[in-house]
Parts: structure tokens; sequence; C-alpha cells
């Protein structure tokens, strides 16, 4: 596709493979974003907006959005900053997916029990910067100089492997469920970040006049996000128990009350968190609520 094409549109960025693709198709869907891509490309046109759509590596996007022409992305707050990219881009709003920990990972059959048994050692990883960073302050913490100072070194893939491959003694490496870390035969012993996918924005907007479609699709995310997290909880109670069922439905900024026909009775709707609402739903019974229903959000604004 050529520059003309994507000419004055917004452009955003989204990963192309990896844990991160599928939700945000799905995230795209939701926001109403409608596009076809086609195989072999990597950019395509949005049907009913004027943006183009960019398919990236996810470690690559920070760079992009924060020093390149693209106004916003999808990718994951670990590799913001791995690429060094907190100060050039902004994160607009957390997704709630993605989930997973950048943690220190060694034998679980070994001598190696602590980070500071693993300082001055050899550790292999994808994130060296991150890893180099927390390796120097132990290094520095312990008072390890010179050529006794903690290795590391960089290794594109199968970083779990490292270790039983006899090139590591200890890795750095994303932790989902554990199931990878497990089958190796390691454990971790330390965490450096908690990550997940982020919505990001240039710090310095590249075109004002898209400012506005920008604040709009983030709008139509945040909806979607919060769509996939709530769930409506309705139901009736009389106004002198009104005060404790309250007190479990607080909603997400405030709950709607209605007077009833019936005197001395309410009708209550809030946003509850979808995890929770059978244990909301039971505590409601306990104060006297009735007729409690629990409503599916397709999307919404917050």
């Amino acid at each position: 596709m050529n520059t003309e094409a994507i000419d004055g549109r917004m452009l955003f960025a989204i990963p192309k493979k990896g844990r991160l693709h599928e939700k945000c198709i799905e995230l795209l869907a939701g926001a109403d974003i409608q596009f076809r891509r086609h195989n072999r490309l990597d950019v395509c046109l949005v049907m009913n907006h004027p943006i183009a759509l960019v398919f990236l590596p996810a470690a690559d996007i920070p760079s992009f959005v924060g020093e390149g022409n693209v106004d916003i992305g999808i990718t994951g707050h670990d590799v913001i900053l791995e690429a060094k990219m907190e100060g050039r881009v902004t994160e607009m709003q957390r997704l709630g997916f993605g989930k997973c920990a950048l943690q220190v990972q060694v034998p679980e059959i070994g001598p190696i029990k602590s980070v500071e048994d693993l300082a001055g050692k050899r550790v292999v990883t994808s994130f060296e910067v991150l890893a180099g960073e927390y390796f120097d302050r132990l290094d520095d913490r312990l008072q390890i100089t010179g050529e006794n100072k903690t290795k590391i070194e960089y290794v594109g893939g199968s970083v779990e492997a490292a270790c039983a491959l006899g090139l590591a003694d200890g890795i750095v490496d994303l932790v989902e469920s554990g199931d990878t870390m497990r089958a190796a035969g390691l454990h971790a012993i330390a965490t450096l970040i908690q990550s997940e996918a982020v919505l990001i924005k240039s710090t310095v907007p590249k075109n004002p006049k898209i400012v506005p479609l920008i604040d709009l699709i983030a709008s139509r995310i945040a909806g979607v996000v919060a769509a996939g997290k709530f769930v409506i909880c309705s139901y009736n109670v009389s106004r002198d128990k009104l005060h404790a069922a309250l007190i479990i439905t607080p909603g997400r900024r405030a709950p709607t009350i209605s007077p009833l026909e019936e005197e001395n009775w309410v009708a209550v709707n809030s946003m509850v968190e979808k995890n929770k609402m059978a244990a909301i739903m039971d505590e409601l019974v306990k104060v006297g609520a009735e007729d409690i229903l629990i409503f599916k959000l397709d999307n919404c604004r917050v």
C-alpha cells in the first residue's frame, strides 16, 4: 500500500502476532473499527473511520508511536519499559488482557535459591535492558564489581531452555500461566514488573487535527473493556434496607435509584464486577433485596 493511501489518516499500530494479537482484533470489533486485512499485507484501511491499521511486532510498537509517525497503538507495558519509551509515549488505559509478570527464574532443583545467589553469574533474557538495570542495582548493593558482575546475555527466543542447555544459571522471562516455566523445571525467585496490554499514544501529538479521533477511539475501547469487566445488577429493596444494599453495590461511580409504586420500595441498578457477581447477589439476599437480576453488557461508555 502506498503512502498516499494512508496520508492524513490516523495510524493505529496493532501487534501482528503473539499473545496480544487475537484480543486486539476482538477489541477493534467491539469498538466498531471495520477493516479487511489482505493476506501478507501489514497495513490496511479502516472502512468507517479515517484510520490506517499498521500490524507490527509488539516490541516495536512503542518506538513507532514514540519516535515515528504512528499515532496510537496497543502493546505490553513491559516492552514500553524495555524500549525506554516511557517518556515519549503516554499510557491512555490498561486493557485488562495479556497480564503477565517479568520474573527471574532458576532451576527448581539446584543451588540457587535467591537473586543474591544468582548475582555474579550468567543470566539469559530477551529483556536485556530491564534485566541489566535490575542486576546492576543488585550488584551495586552486594558490592560486586568488574569481571565478577552479573553477565546478561540476549536470546531472542526459547529463553526457558537456556539453563537446561548450559547457557545460563538463571533467566529473566515473562510468565503468564507458568506452565512453560514449570515444564522447563524452573521456578520464579523474584519479580521485576507486572505487565498487561495498554493503549498508548505519542506524548507529543503528530497531528493536532486527529486528536478528537484519538479521544473517540480511546472512549470506545474503554467502553469495550468496561463491558467485559462489569455487569448490571438490578434489584428491588425497601428504603430502610437501602443503605446496607448500596454498601454492597456502590456502582462504578454511583448506582441508579428509582422509586417504585409500592410505598417505601425502590429499584436499584448498579454496575458490579463480573467476577464478583455471585457473591454480591448472595450478600444482597442477606440484607433483604428481592428480584435480583444480572444483565450482561455488550458495550457501554464509561
